[in-house]
């Protein structure tokens, strides 16, 4: 059981990007999952 929740999000990994493993250096909650030299625009 999760004692405290701020622990549980301080406590998460870092995202790593999806297409080249780096760790993406933003909050762990974000719905983002590639990182910003992987990110093209003809992605979006």
């Amino acid at each position: 059981m999760i004692n405290n929740i701020v622990e549980f999000f301080k406590n998460l990994p870092a995202k790593q990007c999806t297409k080249c493993g780096s760790h993406i250096d933003e909050q762990h909650e974000c719905y983002h999952s590639v990182c910003d030299e992987c990110t093209d625009i003809q992605d979006l």
